[in-house]
């Protein structure tokens, strides 16, 4: 109860954390951080950081952002929209929903507009009448960003100590609007149902990594990020060994899945295991903030219970959830988790 509660509650103040700054790059993100005194980062961004500062040298757009002091619960956002979506999939569907049935949930549950990239494609796919795996390739350029890896979560909350189940559901969900490493980036985030057993970050990302392909570029390029840490590269020439790989100026690199897994590795095996520690790298590094934020928070809340996240992160989210799924609108955060414990008991 504590895990599942953990991950729930650690997804969503990691994606909250990220969500302030969604968009913006690090020639920014960093100078703003340097100016409000949060960096390294170690706290929420605040409206209130804004005070007497001068925000037209930026060239971010602040003022249409949500900041975590004027929050009533945690805002819409597709990163916590998708999981509960997924707890509906699984209500309606049982644990051997097919990938047409995500694609019909998909339609029923939510309006175009609560899609992105690949999401979209896909959605507006389902409605030209192609059905998964077409779906996911008719006129889809986005098919290996990272649309899919922000879906993964709840296969591994319902699944305690089964990756391989847990993959191979994110599996299903994945392929109706991805390929390959955009398939393999949902797969690999069942590593999820490896931290309800293990608070150990190495293991639970090589448990992760085992249910992916050896050949896949995803595969390499996490390899690349492990290999690093265990041969004493700093976290510095990490991260920016990550940024010389990947051009976060360009759209397609800020939003692959690959170049977003390895910030999400990267800052569990240097965060070591601190909740605050590790989400704030997540999102300090630039690239798709929300999204990384949202996934290391989920595993380390997995990992090390809701015990371990302090008030100062959970209390703007006041146990509210924000949705814009049809029918569901705001649930209490408690009642997810109870929702997610009754579908682990009927497996």
């Amino acid at each position: 109860d504590d895990k599942i509660y953990g991950a729930w509650l650690g997804r969503i103040c990691g994606c909250m954390l990220g969500k302030s700054v969604e968009g913006i790059r690090t020639n920014d993100l960093i100078p703003f951080l340097k100016e409000t005194k949060n960096y390294p980062m170690y706290r929420y961004i605040h409206r209130s950081d804004f005070q007497n500062m001068d925000l037209a040298k930026y060239k971010f757009n602040f003022a249409g952002r949500v900041y975590a002091d004027e929050i009533d619960g945690m805002p819409v956002d597709d990163d916590t929209n998708y999981v509960v979506l997924a707890q509906k999939i699984i209500e309606k569907y049982g644990r051997d929903f097919t990938p047409y049935d995500v694609s019909r949930a998909w339609i029923a549950y939510q309006g175009k507009d609560a899609y992105c990239t690949a999401e979209r494609v896909a959605f507006c796919n389902f409605v030209k009448g192609y059905a998964p795996p077409q779906s996911a390739i008719y006129k889809n350029p986005y098919r290996e960003w990272i649309g899919a890896q922000i879906r993964g979560d709840y296969f591994g909350y319902i699944n305690p100590g089964d990756p391989k189940l847990a993959a191979e559901m994110a599996w299903r969900d994945a392929s109706i609007s991805h390929v390959k490493n955009g398939i393999y980036g949902e797969m690999f985030v069942a590593m999820l149902a490896i931290a309800a057993t293990t608070n150990s970050i190495e293991e639970i990302i090589s448990g992760g990594l085992a249910e992916i392909p050896q050949t896949s570029r995803l595969y390499e390029s996490v390899m690349s990020i492990l290999d690093s840490y265990k041969s004493g590269v700093s976290e510095q020439n990490c991260f920016k060994m990550i940024h010389e790989k990947y051009d976060e100026h360009s759209g397609h690199d800020w939003c692959h899945t690959i170049s977003n897994a390895m910030i999400v590795v990267a800052a569990l095996l240097y965060g070591e295991g601190d909740f605050s520690k590790s989400i704030c790298m997540a999102v300090e590094t630039g690239f798709d903030t929300d999204c990384n934020g949202a996934t290391v928070g989920s595993i380390l809340g997995m990992a090390n219970g809701k015990e371990t996240i302090s008030e100062a992160w959970s209390a703007p989210i006041n146990n509210k959830l924000h949705t814009s799924i049809f029918g569901v609108g705001t649930v209490n955060i408690s009642d997810c988790v109870e929702k997610t414990l009754s579908h682990i008991e009927n497996s």
